[in-house]
């Protein structure tokens, strides 16, 4: 094999050792592996190698990695912790050295469904796949040897590469401050995009470069003295802007190439104390003698001295004139400054308005700082990168994000909701799960789904995602309100037959006793055959108001034989109808009956107990036929007093209206212009119609200012249906 240590010379013998060993295996399993331009493919690991220690100034164990990387990406059966391949020992290397050729190894997996559109996903997925947070740096160094040979790659691979350099890795490289990496990437990725617009631009470049060496060396000559006078000790720094960022900025300011005013740009870097005071003064000191000399272009003065950027970023920016009017930008800062700006928090990645994610940032910020401490920086120290997302594929490639601890029916859900209802499994990576697997990154998912498949409660727990509970919530509901119609219907079809009624206050008995919270859960069971209809026969039957009812018709029907003159015989002439109005009448005692609430005015009917007296109801109550039919000799004739006096009555009014948030304002405001007192308001949402449900339980002196009340509320609008309980 052929010895590259000469082309390391700044690792010691064992680093050399390292690579050199990390070198043969990759030479060896490669050796029959060329590039697209014909030549050994081992240059390119040689390559990206070099740049990511010369260039970046990596070591000795990233080297080796990118080596173990390539060998292992085109042959993955290789087992490099153990073994031997055509008589090269295999195993041994650092732990650091195998997490980096894994995650170099995860991020060649990724092949962008669409890069435009998914871009920061996509490179979320970059980082997320380096464990080790030198994996990203390496992989930048990957793709600027890429770029570097682009001209190799046939026009459709050419074509695919650059995009994703501009979408991916130039935004990486810049938020790690690899700027010249970025810079050189950005370049090249113009020179095949916009290659008439780049020859154009870098053709003036070189046409204006004498010009550019002229007027630093004219501009700086007049200051010298100025500023040696003051004492003020200062470090020059030239800078001609990238032909890529030229041209985006003159697309940005619709401008020509000589409207791009920072072309070329002069920096004085000051070096003093760090006290503020000074730094403030000796900077605009600087500033006076600029502007003494040269035209200030007073519009495009930026002062991020007096108040510094969000992100700290400060300095003086000012665009001058000389005397043959060519426009020069003219940036001053202290060195503390300049050290901030291009290494600290504000660092030219934060203020350039890169789209960018907080927890994201603080952790490229971190890869930089290990970077630069590297020595310091012990293995366990490494900052990771952020874990609250995983990102999984579809069968086709599609990247998904879904937050840390999804399953296969969140992922379900996330495809489509119609997808989710159905779902009964899935593969992950070809394996067959069950729908409550937990996915990890880089997982390629496939659902499995079932006609007959429908959710039930146990899928809340199965699930991290809210549109996956919220969906499951929305089916449950649904599913539940289908049985409970089903329900209802069977219970009413019972009880005919039976000729039983289940008023209102029952069901609310049994819904406590079964301990279940609305009459669709109650009705839904029914369904289900959870609750017996038979049940619910006994419990009416066994009910202590129909017992009393049963006793009384008895106790009537022996006092009917003993006492053919008893004082309520039922008898239908004129004499014996019952006056009653809103108060108690003296000696007789009566009550309004709960299953249906009379009110003053009503059409009602008295029924005639032996120990609480009559009890009066409305003749459209639900158990008037029943009590009509089963005890005639019972029934009392009842008429209210001319007027009533003063009395009130409780009614329950049950309104439909569309899930307009002002209608239920609206509804209390037609109670309050009445005489009529709220009591009680109850509303539920159903979703699946689109309405509101509301009970509304209000009091009343009469029928007559009830139908007011009433007519009013049909008269809103978005009211669909008002119907008296």
């Amino acid at each position: 094999m052929a010895s590259i240590v000469q082309h390391f010379p700044q690792f010691d013998e064992n680093g050399k050792a390292l690579v050199q060993r990390a070198y043969d295996i990759a030479a060896k399993v490669l050796e029959n592996e060329v590039r697209d331009n014909g030549r050994p493919f081992i240059e390119h690991p040689m390559n990206v190698a070099l740049i990511a220690t010369d260039e970046i100034g990596l070591t000795a164990d990233c080297a080796a990695a990118v080596f173990l990387h390539e060998a292992t990406r085109k042959h993955p059966a290789i087992d490099l912790r153990k073994g031997e391949y055509e008589g090269l020992k295999l195993g041994g290397f650092p732990e650091d050295v195998y997490a980096m050729v894994d995650g170099l190894n995860k991020i060649s997996t990724i092949k962008p469904k669409d890069t435009r559109l998914e871009a920061e996903s996509y490179k979320r997925l970059i980082v997320q796949y380096s464990t080790d947070p030198r994996v990203t740096v390496l992989k930048i160094a990957d793709r600027l040897e890429v770029m570097r040979n682009i001209s190799m790659f046939s026009a459709s691979s050419r074509q695919r590469k650059i995009l994703e350099t501009l979408m991916l890795y130039i935004p990486l490289a810049h938020q790690l401050g690899l700027y010249n990496i970025k810079s050189e990437m950005e370049d090249i990725y113009f020179r095949y995009a916009e290659p008439e617009e780049y020859r154009a631009i870098t053709n003036k470049l070189k046409a204006t470069e004498p010009d550019r060496e002229r007027l630093t060396a004219e501009f700086i000559e007049p200051l010298k003295k100025k500023l040696s006078d003051a004492g003020i000790k200062y470090k020059l720094k030239v800078r001609t802007k990238a032909a890529y960022s030229i041209w985006r900025k003159m697309q940005k300011q619709n401008v020509p190439f000589e409207g791009v005013y920072d072309v070329f740009a002069i920096r004085f870097i000051i070096d003093c104390s760090h006290d503020s005071t000074t730094e403030k003064d000796l900077c605009w000191k600087v500033y006076s003698y600029v502007t003494e000399e040269y035209e200030p272009d007073t519009n495009r003065l930026r002062d991020w001295i007096t108040t510094p950027k969000p992100n700290g970023y400060e300095s003086l920016h000012i665009t001058v004139k000389n005397k043959e009017g060519a426009y020069i930008e003219v940036q001053i800062r202290t060195k503390r400054m300049d050290d901030e700006a291009e290494n600290g928090q504000a660092s030219h990645w934060s203020y350039k308005g890169i789209k960018h994610e907080a927890h994201l940032d603080k952790w490229l910020t971190s890869v930089r700082y290990t970077l630069e401490h590297s020595q310091e920086i012990k293995p366990d120290e490494l900052p990771q990168p952020p874990s609250r997302e995983i990102f999984v594929f579809t069968p086709t490639g599609e990247l998904r994000i879904l937050p840390a601890g999804s399953t296969v029916l969140d992922f379900a859900f996330n495809i489509h909701s119609g997808l989710g209802v159905k779902c009964t499994g899935g593969k992950i990576n070809g394996k067959g799960v069950s729908i409550r697997e937990k996915l990890s990154t880089g997982d390629v998912v496939e659902i499995q789904t079932g006609k007959n498949q429908r959710p039930s409660a146990d899928w809340l727990s199965y699930v991290v995602t809210s549109k996956a509970r919220s969906k499951i919530r929305q089916e449950l509901n649904e599913e539940e309100y289908k049985k409970a119609a089903q329900g209802k219907e069977l219970v009413s079809r019972r009880l005919k037959n039976w000729k039983l009624e289940l008023p209102d206050e029952y069901i609310a008995e049994l819904l406590k006793k079964l301990r279940l919270s609305t009459q669709n859960a109650f009705y839904a069971a029914v369904n289900d055959g959870q609750i017996d209809v038979n049940d619910i026969k006994t419990f009416i039957l066994e009910h202590p108001q129909m017992e009393e009812e049963a006793s009384e018709a008895a106790k009537a029907q022996s006092a009917e034989k003993t006492e053919q003159n008893a004082s309520w015989s039922g008898n239908s002439s004129s004499d014996d109808i019952l006056v009653i109005n809103a108060r108690d009448l003296k000696g007789l005692d009566y009550k309004m009956a709960k299953c249906c609430h009379p009110v003053f005015g009503d059409d009602v009917f008295g029924f005639v107990t032996t120990n609480r007296g009559i009890t009066i109801h409305r003749i459209s109550c639900p158990n008037a036929s029943r009590l009509i039919e089963n005890y005639p000799y019972r029934i009392q004739k009842v008429k209210w007093a001319e007027t009533p006096s003063g009395g009130s009555f409780q009614v329950t009014l049950k309104i439909t209206a569309a899930l307009e948030a002002a209608i239920l304002g609206r509804i209390t405001d037609v109670v309050n212009n009445f005489k009529a007192s709220l009591r009680a308001f109850n509303v539920n949402e159903n979703r699946r119609n689109g309405t509101y449900e509301i009970e509304l339980r209000i009091s009343v002196p009469s029928n007559m200012e009830l139908d007011k009340v009433v007519s009013q509320i049909k008269n809103l609008k978005h009211v669909m249906k008002v119907s008296r309980v």
